[in-house]
């Protein structure tokens, strides 16, 4: 019987942060109380820091199979816990798409290699591109937790329209990378000053707003849970709040660098700065912090995008789109919102573990007892910044290095199922 006792925790239990010892067995949370002595138990001190539920993340990328050479699922999931995250949602985007029962059902077989808890999604459509439905019922009955196309808009609405009945019959969920990609027009950076400075083609607004406008019509009709990844604009939250004015069953994420980046950051041809949808303008960065703060905006998602360094490095017209982002998103989100004062702690931990894990129907994001140990440990108070060397993910494709990127909430340890998966 393996049996822990984490000491002296700040710990977030029941929508509060109380002094509290936590007993660990058999991989559960058995015993909460002001001071616990159990004798042969390993004894954890935390050292009076933050010991928060595990983080989730519905929204990564582990590219594997076919795209090792980006991330592997064991650096995918040790990039994960080092970040503080115990359980996470991987986008179907690798190679072979796994969008028959066969291929899903090796997916979940090499997703076992992870130290964390790597839910899968299915494709909506074969192949993620084409316009034929792949076997819904059948994928969700092998494991699926949710369906997306991630990286792909679904450019049919007919096609839209029958993928969210039969996902809505199955109580399932549709997570939507909306891009018309006629409007999208193989752009690479948001249309706007900066996309005429360095003389790129640029990605208009539209191509985002106007397809999620004809998914909320359509998820209005099918009653589908209707989750959109990585919203953008302005025009977007808008939309969003007005369709959960109307009733309708939508949810949406929005990343860390859409919060922090808008494309006046961008002074250079750095591909870095390149990601889809693409950094937009400042005033729908402070749109996309309003719609956290009021509601509008359910969760944070990292869009973890891992790519080798060469597929990075040949400027916007030429490198890959995506930054990596799960080890540096709770620290960065923790200066960003509480030690600025727009949210106290409780309500950013709200929104990175216990809301997805609410909205996806997932058995995570809050410490009960004797339900599954995924906890994680938080100094609040170190200052850091983060150095290339730090990075457990192949993937170093992000422009949150260096000193003017200090930060606060460093994670100390990570657990899943009692057992530790990172240490600092």
């Amino acid at each position: 019987m393996t049996v822990k006792l984490i000491k002296n925790a700040k710990l977030y239990y029941d929508n509060q942060i109380l002094d509290r010892d936590v007993l660990v067995e058999n991989g559960k949370f058995k015993e909460i109380a002001p001071e616990l002595n159990i004798e042969d138990a390993e004894v954890i001190d935390a050292k009076h820091n933050l010991v928060t539920p595990g983080l989730v993340d519905v929204h990564v990328h582990f590219r594997e199979p076919g795209q090792v050479h980006k991330e592997t699922i064991k650096t995918g999931s040790a990039a994960a816990a080092h970040g503080g995250f115990t359980t996470v949602g991987a986008m179907p985007n690798v190679t072979p798409v796994p969008d028959d029962v066969d291929k899903f059902k090796h997916q979940i077989e090499l997703n076992q290699q992870s130290s964390i808890k790597t839910l899968q999604y299915a494709p909506v459509t074969l192949e993620e591109t084409s316009d034929k439905l792949s076997p819904i019922e059948d994928l969700d009955a092998a494991g699926a937790f949710a369906f997306s196309n991630d990286g792909h808009g679904i450019n049919n609405a007919k096609t839209m329209f029958d993928a969210m009945q039969r996902i809505a019959q199955l109580n399932s969920h549709l997570a939507a990378h909306v891009e018309d990609q006629n409007l999208f027009n193989k752009g690479v950076i948001n249309a706007g000053a900066t996309a005429t400075k360095l003389g790129l083609p640029a990605i208009e607004r539209v191509a985002e707003t106007s397809q999620l406008a004809r998914d909320l019509l359509l998820a209005k009709e099918t009653g589908v849970h209707y989750h959109v990844c990585h919203i953008s604009t302005a025009d977007s939250v808008q939309l969003i709040r007005i369709a959960k004015d109307a009733g309708i069953n939508v949810t949406c994420e929005v990343t860390p660098h859409h919060l922090l980046l808008s494309d006046a950051d961008i002074i250079e041809n750095d591909a870095n700065f390149k990601m889809n949808p693409p950094l937009r303008s400042e005033t729908d960065r402070e749109a996309l912090i309003a719609g956290v703060l009021d509601g509008t905006i359910d969760m944070i998602a990292t869009d973890h995008a891992p790519h080798a360094v060469d597929e990075k490095n040949q400027g916007f017209l030429k490198s890959a789109f995506g930054i990596t982002g799960i080890e540096t998103s709770f620290p960065l989100m923790y200066k960003l919102f509480v030690k600025s004062g727009m949210m106290n702690i409780k309500r950013l931990l709200d929104i990175m573990s216990t809301r997805p894990a609410e909205l996806f129907g997932l058995d995570a994001g809050r410490i009960q007892l004797d339900k599954a140990a995924d906890f994680t440990i938080i100094d609040l108070n170190e200052e850091y910044y983060f150095k290339k060397e730090d990075f457990l993910s192949k993937g170093v494709n992000t422009p949150f290095v260096g000193s003017e990127w200090n930060c606060f909430g460093k994670i100390k340890k990570t657990f899943v199922n009692g057992e530790e998966v990172y240490s600092d």
